[in-house]
């Protein structure tokens, strides 16, 4: 018996549905499944009734269930209070941050806390939110600026800072270029770099919904992973892309990045967030914080 088992138990019987109780332990519902399957062997009971339609807890279930929240609460606590210890004398803050963000805003916010807390090394990692989030649970982080996903973790704390701007990255040579802004009608006929969706969702869900809400159908050439990759794919003539504003400090020679007009409606699908564990004390991280808030308006102007 696991406290991963016991935890999948406990999201199952808080949301009598696998495909939620996956989502919010961020593993896919075959995996889910299985660990309740484990559980259910090694203690040699069914503690769930599963149905094409529905499932539920059986007795021995429902009284086994209350007995893992205990377990898992104190192994919570446990954690928790360990964190704390070892991070009161914490001079190191690692940073996890997707790739718009360690390009755009880091290199701005960075020289200003290293200014004000040089007595703290920080370390940045760049990734994506579906990977960068685990590490906060496991403790291999401490904030990570991710883009919020649709099902949050109740174990983490989510503060929105603000909206990211979208542009498109486009072939110096093609006749869009010498344009100063673009509508999704523009590229109607273009071919587009998008990335996949199940490590980039935001991103690709923005530029596939822009596409379905004007009516129109996303001619997808190519599908990578990187935004580096995206971008050095734009200058090779490949297609267009809808970016981040903050992919134009890319260094990739042959793009031009215009200005893309947008509905209300899609203005928000490039929010940022801090992310951190709930409820865990981190003086490093706090002070991250305070000056994050402080030139918040200034960095939020040039996203």
């Amino acid at each position: 018996m696991e406290l991963r088992q016991l935890r999948c138990l406990i999201a199952v019987a808080d949301t009598l549905h696998f495909g939620r109780a996956a989502q919010n332990l961020n593993m896919l519902p075959a995996s889910l499944g299985r660990q309740i399957k484990l559980l259910e062997e090694s203690l040699g009971t069914r503690l769930l009734v599963r149905t094409t339609r529905s499932v539920s807890l059986t007795e021995s279930g429902r009284s086994f269930v209350e007995a893992a929240r205990d377990i898992v609460e104190q192994a919570d606590r446990l954690e928790v209070s360990f964190r704390e210890n070892r991070q009161d004398q914490a001079s190191i803050l690692r940073i996890g941050a997707i790739d718009s963000a360690a390009v755009g805003l880091m290199p701005q916010l960075l020289p200003h806390f290293r200014e004000l807390h040089s007595d703290i090394d920080v370390e940045l990692l760049e990734q994506k939110t579906i990977r960068l989030l685990p590490r906060l649970l496991s403790g291999r982080l401490d904030i990570a600026i991710v883009r919020p996903p649709e099902v949050r973790d109740a174990r983490l704390f989510y503060q929105h800072l603000f909206y990211e701007t979208a542009v498109v990255a486009v072939p110096e040579s093609h006749p869009l270029a010498k344009r100063k802004t673009v509508t999704v009608q523009d590229m109607a006929d273009a071919p587009l770099i998008v990335p996949e969706r199940n490590s980039r969702p935001h991103s690709h869900d923005l530029t596939m919904k822009l596409f379905l809400e004007a009516g129109l159908t996303a001619r997808v050439a190519q599908i990578a992973e990187e935004k580096q990759t995206i971008v050095s794919l734009v200058s090779t003539g490949v297609g267009l892309a809808i970016v981040p504003r903050w992919a134009s400090r890319l260094a990739v020679g042959g793009v031009t990045f215009v200005s893309l007009e947008l509905p209300d409606t899609a203005r928000n699908r490039l929010a940022v967030s801090a992310v951190w564990v709930r409820d865990a004390r981190h003086p490093a991280r706090d002070a991250f914080l305070n000056v994050l808030k402080d030139r918040l308006s200034a960095l939020a102007e040039t996203a």
